[in-house]
């Protein structure tokens, strides 16, 4: 006997039942953690994967004589919802401009029709559903809203995004070559940048109307790759269920409107995906290969971060083809099923290759006095040693008032506006679970589902894993986006097995959840809403009025924006964060957050303030040296003994007076 007829003979007969038994006793262990940590994602994981493992091992305890598969409605309601998705849609579109802003009320129409959607999906018979017409709501939808968040605000939304546009590709169309940022880490990975100014050229718009007629357009249409994908493993009607959950995930919608290299990287990961699981599953040519080939190498050269998560995505592909040649896993030719038997595909040259390729630029892509490469192990190598430990949390946004909060327990709103945050992504996770144990059955393992389930582990490592050791050195909120590919597609999967196998009565209760909860969560969450928070005493706003753009525009002229080396510390603008990172990124002055205590007021020379800082969510400095939320009133910032120097309708600067010094 072989060695791996050895291993065969010691696994269970169903390796998806025994996983399901084994992720049961995982989350029974896991439970008790809850009463360590109060991190939400501790407290609820476990509940989320034990509801999985236990609905699973219901369904493969088959009984012919119950009624399986999702109710139907009728044709005639069937034929209203769309026309109530388009209209919700168009009232979305009025509520924005009318308000100048996407307010709540149009969260909660974004959320109503985002439930008609899914409705329709989950809940049409074959022969009544519509794979176009789903199709074009879906885009509807996600154009609406990420297009009239662009549309209503001034400027731009988010925080990186004003170097990428103002500074970055402002420089190159300046000087007309990529020279001009030669000093950047994007030096390297450019494709970004160059399509913005390419298109700022090609229409002779800005550069800000460039970016939206690109990748602004582009980033709601790049949803229906989703479904190409999907429509390689599962029937349409569940290949769009998939594209829909996408469509409305947070951090989709996040990288829709704060538009920077991730935004792009994300685009090319999908079709990179795309283009692996096609020649995993299909008989392919020199012309599919090379199209796989060309997609990785075009991450690598638009963004890092995305570049690492590619590479991910590749080993997982590599990891399945290793398990599939164990042999462990067989399949029947006459076993009925969507996923087509097909040899493992081995990608270990393609691996090496964009690996390699990955190496040589970052090697002397310059970043911080050093290359790329040298830079990132180092700060790695420092976490390690000095950072890292066992349940050393961080919160998902980074610093916060989190910790300042801790003694006294989270608020009943801070509470809500927790879960709100997470319990889309939880709803992914719990179908991810059951998509999973439904691969890993021996006659339905193939590698390209394989490939998608190893890299949702992998990314869930780099995601939640690492940071509950203090580690996160790779930058886990950039992954959500990409990770909630994989979550779709195994989600479509889990969904359709439940729908086979599981009492008609309970996979609608299943499914329903989530077509009430799950659109209306992801438009309301934090991620999703950067540009106007649903809850904005507890998320600071990274969008800004015209009057707080033009203030930082005006400051910087009317002082010649000097560069931050030739002041000195006490000449520096002090304000909340996330103003100071305008100044900064738009070069407009030398900016740093200011510094305050319970109750007295700051102490800097040189202050801005703005009407935020009191009415809304502003980050400031407390006295222990930790970002946290105040409101903070205008004369603690702005005090009687300075003078206002510059003020408009919405901002004040204000100096300490040269007579107050002496």
């Amino acid at each position: 006997m072989n060695a791996q007829q050895t291993v065969r003979r010691w696994l269970p007969s169903r390796l998806d039942t025994g996983a399901a038994v084994a992720g049961l006793l995982m989350a029974i262990a896991l439970f008790p953690l809850r009463f360590f940590a109060s991190q939400i994602y501790i407290k609820t994981i476990p509940l989320v994967l034990g509801s999985a493992c236990i609905l699973y091992l219901i369904a493969s305890v088959r009984d012919d004589s119950t009624v399986n598969g999702l109710p139907t409605l009728s044709r005639d309601v069937l034929r209203l919802l769309p026309i109530l998705v388009v209209v919700s849609s168009a009232a979305m579109v009025v509520i924005a401009v009318e308000h100048g802003e996407r307010s709540v009320l149009f969260f909660d129409v974004a959320g109503v029709a985002g439930t008609l959607l899914l409705a329709q999906i989950a809940f049409s018979g074959k022969k009544s559903f519509n794979r176009t017409q789903i199709l074009l709501q879906i885009v509807l939808l996600a154009a609406v809203l990420r297009l009239s968040a662009l549309y209503v605000t001034p400027g731009l939304i988010g925080i990186d995004i004003w170097t990428h546009i103002t500074q970055l590709a402002g420089n190159i169309k300046a000087a007309g070559t990529l020279e001009a940022i030669a000093d950047n880490k994007h030096y390297t990975s450019p494709l970004y940048h160059l399509l913005v100014v390419a298109t700022s050229l090609l229409a002779d718009v800005p550069l800000r109307l460039a970016l939206y007629l690109s990748l602004g357009l582009a980033m709601p249409v790049a949803i229906l790759v989703v479904f190409t994908i999907a429509n390689l493993l599962v029937e349409p009607r569940w290949a769009a269920l998939a594209t829909a959950l996408f469509s409305f995930g947070d951090y989709v919608i996040e990288w829709g409107i704060h538009i920077i290299p991730t935004s792009m990287g994300l685009i090319l990961f999908l079709g990179v995906l795309y283009w692996l699981v096609r020649v995993m599953r299909t008989d392919y040519g020199l012309r599919e290969f090379g199209l796989l080939v060309l997609f990785t190498t075009a991450v690598i050269l638009t963004h890092q971060v995305s570049s690492f998560i590619m590479l991910v995505l590749l080993g997982a592909g590599l990891a399945a083809y290793l398990v599939l040649k164990l042999s462990i896993f067989s399949r029947s030719p006459l076993d009925p099923d969507v996923f087509r038997v097909r040899n493992p595909l081995n990608i270990a040259g393609l691996l090496a290759f964009d690996a390699g390729f990955i190496t040589f630029l970052w090697s002397f892509t310059p970043y911080n006095g050093n290359s790329f490469l040298v830079t990132v192990l180092s700060y790695l190598q420092e976490t390690l040693a000095s950072s890292a430990g066992v349940l050393n949390l961080a919160g998902p946004s980074g610093g916060s008032a989190g910790a300042a909060a801790a003694s006294q327990g989270p608020t009943l709103i801070e509470t809500v506006a927790t879960y709100v945050d997470t319990i889309g992504f939880l709803l992914l996770l719990f179908g991810t679970f059951v998509g999973c144990l439904y691969v890993v059955n021996r006659q339905r393992a193939q590698q390209s589902v394989f490939t998608l389930l190893a890299a949702s582990a992998i990314m869930l490592v780099f995601v939640l894993g690492l940071p509950m050791f203090g580690i996160r050195n790779f930058i886990p909120q950039r992954w959500f986006a990409f990770l909630y590919a994989p979550l779709a597609l195994l989600t479509a999967i889990g969904l359709r097995h439940l729908a086979i196998e599981l009492d008609r009565r309970t996979v609608a209760v299943v499914v329903l959840i989530f077509v009430l909860v799950f659109p209306s969560v992801m438009v309301m969450s934090s991620n999703g809403t950067i540009d106007n928070p649903v809850f904005e005493n507890q998320e600071a706003q990274l969008s800004y009025t015209e009057a707080e753009i033009d203030a930082a525009y005006t400051i910087g002229e009317m002082t010649g924006s000097p560069d931050g080396d030739n002041l000195r510390p006490d000449q520096v603008v002090f304000t909340d964060h996330p103003y100071q990172t305008l100044f900064m990124r738009t070069g407009s002055y030398p900016a740093d957050t200011a510094r305050i205590n319970d109750s007295e007021p700051v102490t800097h020379d040189i202050t801005v303030y703005r009407q935020e800082q009191t009415e809304a969510a502003t980050y400031f400095i407390n006295s222990n040296g930790i970002g946290e939320i105040r409101n903070i009133p205008q004369q603690r910032i702005c005090r009687s003994n300075q003078a206002v120097i510059y003020s408009n309708s919405a901002v004040e600067m204000c100096v300490t007076s040269p007579a107050t010094d002496a």
